[in-house]
């Protein structure tokens, strides 16, 4: 099981959006079977087992164990992945397109680039567990206060130039013997506020 798995089938995708099926993934953390299931979610074996059929015909659970029990053959099963994110690919030709804003303070290009993102890191990543291989990556996230929209706007353009200046010091042509292109995103946007207004499942539990 690998710790986080793209969607990029259509399938795939109204499969893991579906209430049951995504109890189920959830479920399937550590392997379980449709009888094991039907306790939890409290559904009859059967239509567990037509659920997890579903699932596995579209690669969300892979089969890791049959073993008889009486007359019966039982089929442990766990999901692929224990986070699923869907990839902008599945909404192709509507995919957000970075190539369609150029603004580099545009919220829109913004989420162009995260979705780029998404969809690219999602095929890295199965391509490197198939190659059982680690991919170079690295990432920074963090939280930090502005005193006001000057002192953003300078941040912004101090960040800017240095980035500029290590890509120009470290960045080499792109036929370099060896060599291997990298897609570099820097990012800031307001944190969303937290909403008071709809409790969570774990305070909702807390209120009975």
């Amino acid at each position: 099981m690998i710790s986080i798995q793209a969607i990029d089938d259509r399938s795939a995708a109204v499969a893991s959006l579906d209430p049951i099926k995504s109890r189920l993934l959830e479920e399937l953390a550590e392997p379980g079977s449709a009888s094991s299931l039907a306790a939890k979610v409290r559904l009859p074996r059967q239509k567990i087992n037509y659920h997890l059929r579903a699932l596995e015909a579209v690669g969300l659970v892979s089969l890791v164990e049959e073993r008889r029990r009486g007359n019966m053959t039982e089929r442990l099963v766990q999901a692929t992945a224990a986070s699923y994110v869907i990839s902008p690919s599945v909404l192709d030709p509507v995919a957000p397109d970075p190539a369609r804003f150029s603004d580099r303070f545009s919220a829109f290009w913004l989420l162009a680039l995260a979705s780029r993102m998404v969809g690219e890191l999602g095929q890295l990543i199965a391509g490197a567990a198939k190659a059982d291989r680690q991919l170079p990556t690295f990432g920074i996230d963090g939280d930090l206060s502005f005193r006001s929209a000057a002192d953003r706007t300078a941040f912004v353009e101090e960040l800017g130039t240095a980035v500029a200046r290590l890509v120009d010091t470290y960045s080499s042509p792109a036929d370099t013997p060896g060599g291997r292109r990298h897609r570099l995103i820097v990012a800031l946007h307001p944190t969303p506020k937290e909403s008071t207004s709809h409790p969570t499942s774990k305070e909702k539990h807390s209120e009975h």
